[in-house]
Parts: C-alpha cells; sequence; structure tokens
C-alpha cells in the first residue's frame, strides 16, 4: 500500500478522532453560507445531474445553498486543481468521479496528488458501463463479439469519451483480458462519439449506462453486457461481462470530497447528510433512472473504492502505455 493510499484511508477516518461533544459543537454551526459543489464537467451530464440533486437535498436539510459551479476541462483535473487548493472549511467540495482515479497515473505534471491532498466525504452513486455495438455488427452476445474480434484483428473501432476516460479504460481493460486488438478512436466527450456510433462510424463502445440507454431502447445500439459484477436494474436481462471473463469489473462512481484539513467534523455531518439523502425513497429511484445505484457508507468506504480503482487503473494505463492527449 502506498504512502498516498495510506494518508487517504487514514483521512476518512478522521472524522471519529475527535470528542463526540467538540465535533457536535463544530458541526451545528455548518454550514454558515453557501456551498460550491465544483463538477469537472459541462452541465447536463450524469455527473452534473448527480451533483445538482445532491446539492438540492443537502440545501433543504442543512438551510443554505449548495450550488453547483461547472469547471469541466483537462479530464476533471481542473476543477480538481481548484477544490483541492481552496480553502479547507467544508464550503468549496468536490463532485470526485472514476476520473479522479484514471489520472492519478494518466497525469504525470498535475499539481496535486488526489489521495495525499483530498478527504472523501461519501460515495452517492455508481453506474456500470454497457458494451454496445452498431445493429451492423454482425453479433448478438459478448462471446460472439470476442470471436468477431480475434477473426478480425486491429480492424474493428472503439469509440470513447476521450484518452483516459471511463469508456476507454473499460475498453482497454476488455481487449487485455480477452486477448483481443481493438482501435481506439477518442472523441471529444460521449456524445459525439455516440453520433458516430449510431451512425456506423464506429463499431464497439463501453459507455456509461445512462449515456447509452435511451439509443439501446430505442434500437439504434445493440447491449451486449454491462460492467458491473452484478446485473443492472435498468436492463436487468442483459447478462455481465465477467459472465464470460471472470475478473472483470469496472463502474463509474460519484461522490464528494474536501481539500485536504477540512475539519472532520464537517466531513462527518456531511456524510451523515449524504446518507439520509441516499436512504429516501425518490432518491434511490432517480440514480436507476440514471442507470445506477446508491452507495451509501461511511467517508472510510468511499475512500477505499477511490484507493482500490487507482491501483487498478494503474495497472491498466502501464499495460496499454496510455498517454494523455
Amino acid at each position: 500500500m502506498t504512502f498516498a493510499r495510506r494518508q487517504f484511508l487514514r483521512l476518512a477516518a478522521g472524522a471519529v478522532a475527535l470528542p463526540a461533544l467538540a465535533r457536535r459543537a463544530v458541526a451545528l454551526d455548518y454550514p454558515a453560507q453557501p456551498v460550491r459543489i465544483v463538477v469537472g464537467f459541462a452541465p447536463g451530464g450524469t455527473t452534473d445531474v448527480v451533483a445538482r440533486l445532491v446539492g438540492q437535498y443537502l440545501s433543504e436539510r442543512l438551510g443554505q445553498p449548495f450550488f453547483v459551479e461547472n469547471r469541466p476541462g483537462a479530464g476533471t483535473n481542473i476543477a480538481t486543481e481548484e477544490v483541492l487548493h481552496a480553502k479547507p472549511d467544508g464550503y468549496t467540495l468536490l463532485l470526485v468521479t472514476v476520473s479522479n482515479a484514471i489520472n492519478a497515473s494518466l497525469f504525470k505534471d498535475i499539481s496535486f496528488n488526489f489521495l495525499r491532498d483530498a478527504v472523501p466525504i461519501g460515495g452517492i452513486m455508481q453506474v456500470p458501463n454497457v458494451v454496445v455495438v452498431n445493429p451492423a455488427v454482425p453479433v448478438k452476445t459478448l462471446p460472439e463479439f470476442i470471436a468477431y474480434a480475434k477473426a478480425n484483428p486491429g480492424k474493428i473501432t472503439m469509440a470513447s469519451g476521450g484518452v483516459g476516460s471511463s469508456s476507454h479504460m473499460s475498453g482497454e481493460l476488455f481487449c487485455m483480458m480477452a486477448g483481443i486488438n481493438l482501435i481506439h478512436v477518442p472523441y471529444r466527450g460521449e456524445a459525439p462519439a455516440l453520433t458516430d456510433m449510431v451512425t456506423g462510424q464506429t463499431q464497439v463502445m463501453f459507455d456509461l449506462l445512462s449515456a447509452s440507454i435511451g439509443f439501446i431502447r430505442d434500437g439504434k445500439l445493440r447491449p451486449l453486457a454491462v460492467t458491473s459484477l452484478t446485473r443492472s436494474q435498468a436492463l436487468p436481462d442483459l447478462p455481465t461481462v465477467a459472465d464470460f471473463l471472470p475478473g472483470y469489473e469496472t463502474t463509474s462512481f460519484e461522490g464528494l470530497a474536501a481539500p485536504k484539513g477540512t475539519p472532520p467534523e464537517i466531513v462527518e455531518r456531511l456524510n451523515k447528510e449524504i446518507n439520509a439523502a441516499l436512504a429516501d425513497a425518490t432518491f434511490p429511484a432517480r440514480m436507476t433512472d440514471l442507470g445506477g445505484q446508491t452507495i451509501a457508507g461511511s467517508p472510510g468506504d468511499f475512500a477505499r473504492l477511490v484507493a482500490h480503482d487507482t491501483e487498478k487503473w494503474a495497472q491498466v494505463i502501464k499495460f496499454a502505455d496510455i498517454k494523455p492527449e
């Protein structure tokens, strides 16, 4: 276990280090002003929607606005850098995604170390990717696709939302485990990649289920499998990749984090309120609509998820020799 990972997991446990009376005293004064939730993606996508849903709930529960500020660019590094360099007072939060786990190994020249400089607050949602093909591809199952790819090495194009995106990394892990070679075609975001998938310019994509599900339901894309270990509630009849490639698993996640040094009592209160939101009957239903499921738990639970994915994607990046654009 690296020093940064040990520190990240320690920070997650910090909320229980102070006496209960001291924690309650500080938490009672928070928040005394509006709170920013910084999102590293443009408005309208799944991550943005999740941040706004959580922000609305926290605003209602805590009596101060929790507003979303979108800071897209550099694979979420712009947003992450801004938050991790902000004053650690609980008034600037980061909507954490799997990009933060991927970027830790993908980028060598960033001014922060996420596992060292972030304090995990709690997870919100996990979303599987889904393996989709253009209907013109002559396969209907994942084993058929693997056989088709092996019969046509270096001829099948794999779209993604960009180098280092969840769709790219999920596809690279699949190629590594299945022993196939796909031609990676990166786009500037999921939307243009899906457009070319639908028109047949590219043939396969390991896209977020939340982004692809509309095209699947309309018959414009053919789903082969989901990338989570269990089947998706949104597409319950669809098998998992692990049914055919044991050990394969990728999901994207959303959660909240704060800069290192944020008082643990504030972290504890935010975690409590997030878990209350996830226990509300309406919130999990919205997550299902987005193709995911809630992941309630402690700051430590979320820290372990981020640290696990950081190590996993580091291995894939090294194996596939992936470089940032």
